[in-house]
């Protein structure tokens, strides 16, 4: 059976153009371009900041129907913004973590490659970035044990990852777009 479904229509101002959509293009207007900035600071790289904030608005857009009645939605743009960049961070560690646990299979030439592919992943990265990258994410070592290891705090683990990760995630959107 087709299922029927029935909206309400958007409210409409006095010459009929949609209301909502007026104000996000409003809110689109006022925001683009100081979170442009921010992202390109975030990533620095320009079409990565500018994928981000596509995402972004398209994420608030969404759901403008209640974010655009709440209290601040400009702080729920910018928390989209820097979820989809940790989310970018997030999948540049697993895709190498992917690419690693591929080096250990039966088909020599796929293991060849794939360790070719992780080497050049890698090989940017600053030899202490790529140590604390290997170590958490290929490895899956805690920060404190990976500390141990580095003979460094915690703390400077997890950054020390996550500036590798963020290199790692601009280099695979760099080659991919």
């Amino acid at each position: 059976m087709d299922e029927v479904v029935i909206t309400a229509p958007e409210p409409r101002d006095s010459d009929g153009a949609a209301v909502a959509s007026m104000e996000f293009e409003s809110f689109f207007a006022e925001h683009h371009e100081r979170l442009f900035r921010a992202l390109w600071l975030v990533t620095r790289n320009r079409h990565e900041a500018e994928e981000i904030m596509q995402d972004a608005f398209l994420g608030v857009w969404q759901r403008w129907d209640r974010v655009g009645t709440g209290p601040d939605p400009a702080a729920y743009l910018y928390r989209t913004a820097m979820n989809v960049w940790r989310s970018r961070l997030r999948r540049a560690g697993v895709a190498l973590r992917k690419a690693f646990h591929q080096i250990q299979t039966d088909d020599e030439m796929a293991a060849v490659e794939a360790r070719d592919a992780v080497v050049r992943a890698l090989a940017p990265l600053p030899p202490r970035q790529r140590a604390a990258v290997i170590l958490m994410d290929v490895l899956d070592h805690s920060s404190e044990r990976a500390a141990e290891v580095l003979g460094v705090k915690a703390v400077t683990v997890r950054v020390l990852a996550a500036r590798g990760r963020a290199t790692l995630a601009k280099e695979m959107g760099d080659r991919d777009g």
